[in-house]
């Protein structure tokens, strides 16, 4: 949705945008793909958002990335990304969930909440644009059942795919 945004409304500025999201990642799955999806590219700017799936993986399979090596790692792709682009702009995504679907029990909550205070602490570290998702999404609940905005607890109906595009517009305006 941010890239047909972007390419619709401003031809005139020749946008290269690559998405190199891949459901089911880890924070050191992206690390581990990081030069070759990332950094070859120079890009000016890079937008991430991860933890979800971090969590998923220790509930689901007992592999999932407890968070001081989750803060480490994401630590380490920003100071990689700045050395090898130091003009580069980050958009960082807090990540979210509702509690439904697969969301199961309050150690999800907790767990998720733990990533987003990181990925929060790591925006104002390194003075990076921030899209407050989880508060995106928990006001939006004033609007709608939680299902209108997400599958399954994790994953977001065109509804809230809408919320985070919007949301990133904002956050970003300066960096475009």
């Amino acid at each position: 949705l941010i890239s047909s945004r972007l390419l619709g409304h401003h031809p005139e500025v020749g946008w290269n945008i690559i998405n190199r999201g891949i459901s089911g990642n880890r924070v050191v799955d992206l690390y581990a793909r990081w030069k070759i999806d990332t950094l070859n590219h120079n890009p000016d700017i890079i937008s991430i958002l991860i933890g979800v799936n971090d969590t998923w993986h220790e509930k689901r399979h007992h592999n999932g990335v407890e968070l001081p090596r989750f803060d480490k790692f994401y630590r380490m792709l920003m100071d990689w990304s700045l050395e090898t682009c130091p003009k580069v702009k980050f958009v960082l995504l807090e990540p979210f969930v509702l509690p439904f679907g697969v969301v199961q029990g309050s150690d999800w909550l907790d767990d998720v909440a733990g990533r987003a205070r990181i990925v929060r602490q790591i925006s104002k570290d390194y003075n990076t644009a921030f899209v407050p998702a989880q508060e995106i999404f928990n006001d939006a609940l004033e609007r709608a059942p939680q299902e209108y905005w997400l599958v399954d607890g994790v994953h977001p109906q065109p509804a809230g795919h809408q919320l985070i595009a919007d949301a990133w517009m904002e956050a970003a305006k300066d960096l475009l």
